[in-house]
Order: C-alpha cells, then sequence, then structure tokens
C-alpha cells in the first residue's frame, strides 16, 4: 500500500521566542507523532526531540507505539541525568501509527488527535483522545462542567507527561479503529485547541480539499486568534479516501467564493466564454 497523505506544520506562535513543539511525519512507515516540551528555552525543545528521536528509533526496531513512548519517558529522564537539558523538562506526546486500514493512536498529556469523516451534510468531528488533565479529572467526577472546561483557570494543569520526576511509570492510553473512507486523523499540540474551539476545528475542515490546506487553514485560525503558544498540527488522510471528478478539480481550482459548485459553474462559464470568443476571432 502506499504511503498515506498527509501534511504537517508548526509555528513559534506570536508571543514565544522559541518553539518546544516538534514533530515525526513518517508515512513510508506509518507513523506520525506531536510533541510538546515543556520546561522553558533549551528545556522544553530538548525533552521533545528527545521524544521524537526515541519513537523514531524504536519504531525501525519493529517496538510497539505504547513501547516507543514508555522508552522515550525513560530517554528523558536519562538525558536529565546527564546535564542534556535540564532536570524537570518534560514533554507530551501524541502518535499515530497507520497498517493497512488499521489505525492505533497513544497520547500521554494534552496534546491530542481528532478524527474526521466527511459526510453529505458536511463533516463529524470526534475527539479520540482524553486529556491527561486536572480539568479532565474535575470533568470525569462530576465536579465541573463541560461548559467550564475550556475557560477553567487550571485547563493547563496536567496530570502526567514524559520525563516527569513526580511519574517513575507513565500511563500510555491508546484507542484503535479501523480507516473508513473520507476520514483524516488531525494529531496537533495544544497550542491549537487552545486557541480554536473543536466547533471551528469542524468548519475548517468541511472546507478543507486536502490535508495540506486543512493543517495550513488550521494554523492560520490559530495564529489569528492570538497564537499565544507553540501550535503544531499534522493532518493524515485514510488509506480509502477516494476523489471523484469534481473532488479531484477541487484540488487545482483557485477558490472564489468558498462554494465548490459555484466556483466550478464560473469557471465552466469562463471556459466557455473564452471558447465562444475564440471561435469568432478565428472566423
Amino acid at each position: 500500500m502506499p504511503p498515506l497523505q498527509s501534511h504537517s506544520v508548526t509555528d513559534k506562535g506570536h508571543y514565544r521566542d522559541n518553539n518546544e513543539d516538534c514533530f515525526l511525519s513518517k508515512p513510508e512507515e506509518g507513523l506520525w507523532a506531536v510533541a510538546d516540551g515543556m520546561g522553558g528555552h533549551e528545556a522544553g525543545e530538548v525533552a521533545s526531540a528527545i521524544v521524537r528521536r526515541t519513537l523514531d528509533e524504536a519504531s525501525s526496531r519493529g517496538r510497539t507505539l505504547e513501547n516507543a513512548i514508555v522508552t522515550s519517558h525513560k530517554a528523558v529522564l536519562k538525558a536529565a541525568s546527564k546535564g542534556e537539558g535540564v532536570s524537570g523538562m518534560g514533554s507530551t506526546v501524541v502518535a499515530l501509527n497507520s497498517d493497512d486500514n488499521d489505525y492505533q493512536v497513544s497520547w500521554v498529556g494534552d496534546s491530542r488527535a481528532y478524527l474526521w469523516t466527511e459526510e453529505r451534510d458536511g463533516g463529524r468531528l470526534e475527539q479520540l483522545t482524553v486529556d491527561h488533565s486536572y480539568v479532565q479529572m474535575l470533568l470525569a467526577s462530576g465536579a465541573i462542567g463541560a461548559d467550564e472546561v475550556d475557560h477553567h483557570p487550571d485547563k493547563n494543569i496536567i496530570t502526567q507527561c514524559i520525563g516527569s520526576l513526580d511519574t517513575p511509570q507513565i500511563k500510555v492510553d491508546t484507542v484503535r479503529g479501523q480507516w473508513q473512507k473520507q476520514q483524516w486523523i488531525i494529531l496537533c499540540s495544544d497550542g491549537l485547541t487552545d486557541e480554536v474551539d473543536n466547533a471551528s476545528i469542524a468548519q475548517i475542515l468541511c472546507q478543507a480539499r486536502n490535508p495540506r490546506e486543512a493543517s495550513q487553514a488550521l494554523l492560520k485560525q490559530a495564529l489569528d486568534n492570538g497564537g499565544h503558544d507553540n501550535i503544531t498540527i499534522q493532518v493524515i488522510e485514510s488509506p480509502l479516501f477516494s476523489r471523484s471528478l469534481l473532488y479531484k478539480l477541487r484540488d487545482w481550482l483557485p477558490r472564489i467564493t468558498g462554494h465548490d459548485w459555484i466556483d466550478f459553474s464560473l469557471y465552466s462559464l469562463a471556459l466557455c466564454s473564452a471558447a465562444l470568443i475564440g471561435y469568432w476571432t478565428l472566423r
């Protein structure tokens, strides 16, 4: 099976001097990951880079995704003890492994994975991951409601991360599924989800024509909404994704109105007009 179509973008945002996020993209091996480093300059970016390197090496050796993430936790702790980076540095991670028509998403922390399914009425967005965060614990216990999560003062406190000195053994959560037609999986750091709510993410994905356009549009929206943190986004396309003639035309037709059929009609009218002008000119 050929490598899946995907696109990855990252940006330091408007307020950070450096980018502590990083990503791993290996379509030929069916592996993608987003790591969001923590610990400040010369620490967070070191931790996230170690996570990326460890996942890359572990996948090449045939290790499971969960095992690779656990190994990255030990690697960050070991690096800090040897003076690489600083003690207490850490990182979140969300990773996708795709094998034929099956996929697996594993994560630690509050970086997220979403499943987008195109439908006749536009599409459906499903959050695959559950944040390892204090606010998520409050929500699960019933202490707060869903409407309080996005604006809770402690929403950025996470309950576990890679490299945490308080967590000798991390718990890697995993979801598995089977690809369907017209689906994308989106991996992202909280630089996206802190700035763009799920309804807006869904609207952007509904209008995007391919993974490149989707990731770039999401990044632009996060920056337009403030860009207070580093932002990293990956969009990976289902191996079963099929494109009709109109869908293929969408990829090269510039947008005018943002509505496919209207744009297609306008360009068809323009082509017919050009053909008629050419015909009458050559008569």
